[in-house]
C-alpha cells in the first residue's frame, strides 16, 4: 500500500487531473468529496481521462482536446461508486476483491477516511522483491 496518495476533488476540471496523473506518473488518482474531508467519493483512471480527451481523434487537435478537458469535471467521468478496502485487511483480501471487480486499484480506507492505495504496481514490486 502506498500512503501518499494523489487526490483530486468531484468539482476539479479533468485537466488538473490529466496534469497531476502526468507528473507523478500515476494511472489511477482517488476522489475525495469537498463536502465530506477525506471521504472517498470516487476513482479516475487513465482510462477515464481517455474518454474525456476524446475530442483530439474528432479532430479538434491538442490545444482543442486540452480545452475539452478544461471544461469537463472529474465528477463527469470518474467512477461514483469505487470499490475500496479497509486498512485491517490482507494482500490476499486486496488481490482478491481486484481481481473479482477487474480494476487496477484500490483505496484503502480506515474508520471511513483515506488512508492509503493499493494498485497493480504494488503487486509487481513485491513479486520482483520476492524473486530477488
Amino acid at each position: 500500500m502506498s500512503g501518499d496518495v494523489k487526490t483530486v476533488e468531484r468539482n476539479d476540471a479533468l485537466s488538473i487531473a490529466a496534469d497531476v496523473m502526468r507528473m507523478a506518473r500515476i494511472r489511477h488518482l482517488v476522489v475525495l468529496d469537498e463536502d465530506r474531508p477525506g471521504e472517498v467519493a470516487g476513482v479516475l483512471s487513465q482510462r477515464d481521462l481517455f474518454h474525456g480527451a476524446l475530442a483530439r481523434a474528432l479532430g479538434y487537435g491538442t490545444h482543442g482536446a486540452r480545452k475539452v478537458l478544461e471544461t469537463v469535471g472529474v465528477k463527469e467521468v470518474m467512477n461514483a461508486t469505487p470499490i475500496t478496502i479497509d486498512a485491517g485487511a490482507t494482500l490476499a483480501e486486496a488481490a482478491h476483491r481486484m481481481l473479482e471487480h477487474k480494476i487496477g486499484c484500490l483505496p484503502v480506507t480506515e474508520d471511513g477516511k483515506l488512508a492509503g492505495i493499493v494498485t497493480e504496481s504494488d503487486f509487481v514490486r513485491l513479486a520482483s522483491l520476492q524473486n530477488t
